[in-house]
């Protein structure tokens, strides 16, 4: 298990401290970071702040500009992106890891999924108008009611206690997916069962035989020999008192406002109990692939079977299980990273538990502060035309809380859903990656079907939406020419150069966004007024209905 997303930060390390000796005509690694991130924080004014509207150039709109179909099909935002293009770092490495540091194997497997989903199933099920699709966005995060309308969760909702109201909603509405986000869902599912079937089939005896060397302290690794030789372990003890001072904390913040929380204490040692299940299938793929699966989605779904109705209980339980699996995840990542650095692995033990609580006082401090400073932050319908402040991240999170906690997966899925057919994907999920272990095994001279990965593929679904078509495709074009055509071609400059290159470009857009949005844009000082300040494809159809009787503000009546 190599980590590839590590390599990025020991490469970083490496050029800062190791010394060097420049040769003749060339630029030692330091010296190459250093003109990458001025070079970048120099031209990201250009996106950030002169130029926003090169964030997605769609083409394809700016000719088409009174046709719905032909806008739903080249918007880079809201539609299927052909022919937009972005010439924006941050929105090439917005949703996923930077396209540098990510293998070229996983990029076509990420590409493979996008096209399936974006091109194939969406406009399959948009123009055949499966569930009433023509009525919504053919590419949204948000939820609807039968009027093509953004769906008012405060109607079926009890204002006392925060439940949800039966008879509330039978008088208002169902609650409606946009084609994409119904998908979006169906692949996140599959992902968590193609993992699992993934990781036993490909990797099941290699984890069996560790763990039987591990018991014994038989370990083969040379490396991890010597680190043992010259650095302590770190004592179990230390994990068993973090693992059950935290559970306990957890368990008693439950109890004692299990009215505000909606969970009792049983709902923690679930959520425990799922992460134990799943960090092993989800940590070898991110290990291996650089990949992320997260089981938010699993979560919200068990929970909402258990508490239908309980939106509080939901977010609670999701919290809890997707923050505890993604800490177990990050851990291991730095562990490794320490590894790489031959860093002790105590030291790297203890300084995350500081690390980990300044990072939650920070995030916390900053967020409130953009809420308190930023007017109508994460209401789109509210903000200036071509404002950055819409949360999509958030919304696609609102949107889960709603389906799955307030709705419940029982009346929005099986038995009684509108959606039922979605769970399929549990059954695909599991299946898939056993034709390629199949192949695999029967043409083992074949290496390319073992690079063909399932769980990658269906991963993207758990990114599309609000992840967008302008986004996925500069991040493959840039990571399918740095790790695919360079490596082959220049692989000496490229095993210098690559990941200091994705540092650099993230650091120099990462400072000037920092530095327009506290000294420029909070004091009111925006660029030139003209139409390219408005971070926008300027398709302002992508997102209408095509059928008739559904009225939309700014969408023109279908006869």
């Amino acid at each position: 298990m190599w980590w590839p997303s590590t390599l990025v930060d020991v490469s970083f390390y490496r050029a800062l401290h190791e010394p060097e000796k420049r040769a003749k005509g060339k630029l030692s690694r330091c010296q190459f970071f250093v003109v990458v991130i001025v070079a970048t924080f120099t031209y990201s004014i250009v996106p950030v702040y002169l130029f926003p509207s090169i964030t997605a150039l769609s083409f394809v709109c700016w000719i088409w500009k009174d046709s719905i179909t032909a806008q739903q099909i080249g918007s880079g935002f809201n539609g299927l992106g052909i022919g937009s293009f972005a010439l924006d770092w941050i929105t090439m490495s917005s949703y996923m890891d930077s396209p540098l540091a990510v293998p070229a194997f996983v990029v076509v497997n990420m590409m493979a999924g996008f096209i399936l989903i974006l091109y194939v199933l969406i406009p399959l099920s948009y123009w055949n108008n499966a569930y009433d699709a023509k009525r919504f966005p053919i590419f949204s995060s948000s939820i609807f009611d039968i009027d093509g309308q953004f769906y008012n969760v405060s109607r079926v909702l009890d204002d006392k206690s925060l439940t949800f109201n039966e008879e509330a909603y039978n008088n208002y509405s169902k609650l409606y997916f946009s084609a994409s986000l119904m998908y979006s869902y169906g692949f996140t599912l599959a992902s968590f069962t193609s993992s699992i079937s993934h990781v036993a089939l490909f990797y099941g005896r290699s984890i069996w035989l560790q763990f039987v060397d591990s018991y014994r302290h038989q370990m083969q690794d040379v490396h991890t020999r010597l680190m043992k030789q010259n650095y302590e372990s770190i004592p179990r003890w230390w994990f068993y008192s973090l693992l059950f001072s935290m559970m306990g904390f957890s368990i008693l913040v439950c109890e004692i406002f299990s009215d505000q929380l909606q969970l009792r204490y049983w709902g923690v040692l679930l959520a425990c109990a799922l992460v134990f299940i799943f960090l092993l299938p989800e940590g070898v793929m991110m290990a291996t692939t650089s990949s992320e699966f997260s089981i938010k989605l699993l979560l919200e779904i068990i929970i909402g079977y258990l508490q239908s109705g309980k939106p509080i209980a939901n977010i609670a339980f999701t919290t809890y299980g997707s923050t505890a699996i993604n800490t177990a995840k990050y851990f291991t990542m730095d562990m490794k990273r320490a590894y790489y650095m031959k860093i002790p692995p105590k030291v790297m033990f203890l300084i995350q538990i500081p690390g980990s609580l300044l990072a939650c006082v920070v995030s916390f401090g900053v967020q409130w502060w953009t809420l308190r400073s930023v007017k109508n932050i994460c209401y789109p319908e509210l903000l200036p035309k071509g404002s950055p402040w819409t949360c999509p991240w958030e919304r696609r999170s609102f949107a889960l809380g709603v389906t799955w906690g307030v709705i419940g997966p029982a009346r929005m899925f099986y038995p009684h859903g509108t959606y039922s057919i979605i769970f399929i994907f549990i059954i695909i999920g599991l299946f898939a990656p056993m034709g390629v272990w199949m192949l695999s095994r029967l043409y083992p001279e074949k290496t390319w079907i073992r690079l063909i990965n399932w769980p990658v593929i269906f991963s993207v679904g758990s990114i599309v939406p609000p992840a967008t078509s302008v986004n996925i495709w500069s991040w493959f074009i840039v990571g399918l020419i740095f790790n695919y055509f360079v490596f082959r071609k220049f692989k000496g400059w490229w095993a210098r150069y690559n990941y200091l290159l994705s540092v650099g470009l993230d650091s120099g857009a990462a400072f000037l966004t920092i530095f327009v949005i506290i000294f420029l844009q909070f004091r009111g000082i925006y660029g030139p007024d003209w139409w390219g300040l408005e971070m926008d494809d300027h398709c302002p159809l992508a997102h209408c209905p095509t059928t008739s009787g559904v009225i939309v503000k700014g969408c023109p009546m279908i006869n």
